[in-house]
C-alpha cells in the first residue's frame, strides 16, 4: 500500500487564557448545532458523547463576551440548542479567517510540504 503524501495542516485557533475558546473543532460543533438543533445531535454526528460536546460548548459560551450558543431545558419538547446571533456572526468569522488564512499562506505550506520527509513520528501536543 502506497504511502499518502505528506501535506501540511494550517489550523487557527483563538486562545483566552488557557483554554481554546475557538478553534477547527468547536467550529465544527458550531455548525453541526446549527444543523441539528442539538448540542446532543452535533456531537453524535461528530462522533462525541453528549458530555464532551457540552463541555466544548460551555468553553466557548465562556470565552465569548455572550453565549455563541442557546440552549432549551429538555421535557415534554426535548430541548434543543440554536446558536444565537453572536454565535453565527463568530462562525462566519472564523471561517472566512481560515479562508484568507489558508490563501495566504499557501505558497509557503506548498514549499514547506515539498521538504518534509514523509515519515511523520507520532504528534507531540504543544510543540
Amino acid at each position: 500500500m502506497p504511502k499518502p503524501a505528506p501535506s501540511l495542516d494550517l489550523r487557527v485557533r483563538f486562545y483566552l487564557g488557557g483554554e481554546i475558546a475557538l478553534g477547527p473543532g468547536k467550529a465544527h460543533l458550531l455548525e453541526a448545532i446549527q444543523e441539528t438543533g442539538s448540542i446532543a445531535a452535533a456531537g453524535r454526528l461528530m462522533g462525541m458523547s453528549y458530555r464532551r460536546a457540552w463541555l466544548l460548548v460551555d468553553t466557548m459560551n465562556r470565552c465569548f463576551r455572550e453565549a455563541l450558543v442557546a440552549t432549551e431545558k429538555g421535557g415534554a419538547t426535548r430541548g434543543g440548542a440554536t446558536l444565537t446571533p453572536l454565535g453565527i456572526k463568530v462562525l462566519a468569522r472564523y471561517r472566512s479567517l481560515e479562508a484568507k488564512a489558508a490563501r495566504a499562506a499557501a505558497a509557503d505550506l506548498k514549499a514547506l510540504t515539498a521538504l518534509l520527509s514523509g515519515q511523520a513520528g507520532p504528534r507531540q501536543p504543544g510543540l
